[in-house]
């Protein structure tokens, strides 16, 4: 992500950052538009330069054209129109259809959020139990009989099998855990750069207390009561919750922020390692 985009973002902060995804950039000669479609979240339109005229409508018909490269409506049925300029700003529901046609060279900023299907969701959510689960012991059958149709599946099998996944259980910890780990977890074509040369942690920690940090442009951080949520990964530590819960609320920690306890330092310094965090830049306001 770029330093633009993100500054961008920072101004949707009233947006919790789990539901915000990120920012798309399109552009279209006079004239140009991908054509009439809907979106399946909510998406803020910020134009940029030069001016698009957008035309919406709430209709149900989402019958789509079939063999096209891209999801476009088969009949749109606009029921309102704008023109948007430099600086405004179009808010579209989630189903909304929409097409936007470019009156002169202009540049659109897409501001998405973030809406997982049920599907997607449950399936990720049985990946993170299976990670978890520490289930015991083996199936066996003592008392299996001999049976005339050797290839049936017998409902005595089907049954203790239905008694084992009942004892499967979860509680809303486990809950939480599988959304910070889901839902900060780096997309594929997101890449982190380590320090080149890596500072002591002597010296990390004394560039820190002096600099400030903060988190590298593509890192995602999330928490949980004394749980943060880091690129993927959770870490649980009690005395440097607050620190911690700045810096992923602001996404940096000024000099005069940076914890002087261990616990938060040690982990900072791992972040710094890998390439999630980084020192700010000198000049920077406090």
């Amino acid at each position: 992500m770029l330093p633009a985009a993100r500054k961008l973002l920072s101004n949707f902060d009233f947006i919790p950052y789990s539901r915000l995804d990120d920012v798309m950039v399109s552009y279209a000669a006079p004239g140009g538009g991908v054509g009439p479609h809907f979106d399946s979240y909510d998406v803020f339109l910020l134009q940029g330069p030069g001016q698009r005229r957008w035309r919406v409508s709430g209709q149900r018909d989402m019958a789509l054209v079939e063999g096209a490269p891209l999801k476009l409506l088969k009949r749109f049925l606009p029921e309102g129109e704008c023109l948007v300029s430099a600086g405004d700003m179009l808010y579209l529901p989630p189903a909304c259809a929409h097409e936007g046609i470019a009156v002169d060279c202009c540049f659109t900023y897409s501001i998405g959020f973030r809406a997982p299907s049920h599907q997607e969701l449950t399936s990720q959510f049985l990946v993170h139990l299976e990670d978890k689960a520490q289930a015991t012991g083996r199936y066996s059958d003592p008392d299996l009989l001999p049976q005339a149709h050797p290839a049936r599946l017998g409902s005595s099998m089907v049954a203790k099998v239905e008694r084992l996944l009942a004892n499967t259980r979860w509680q809303q910890r486990d809950v939480a855990e599988f959304l910070g780990i889901y839902l900060t977890e780096p997309k594929a074509r997101v890449v982190f750069k380590p320090p080149h040369q890596r500072l002591s942690e002597a010296a990390f920690s004394m560039a820190a207390k002096k600099r400030g940090v903060e988190l590298a442009l593509p890192s995602s951080m999330l928490y949980s009561r004394a749980t943060h949520f880091m690129n993927g990964e959770s870490y649980t530590t009690e005395k440097a919750v607050p620190v911690l819960r700045r810096l992923a609320d602001t996404r940096r920690l000024a000099s005069l922020q940076v914890p002087m306890d261990g616990a938060a330092m040690d982990l900072l310094y791992r972040w710094y390692h890998a390439g999630y965090i980084v020192l700010s830049q000198p000049g920077r306001d406090d």
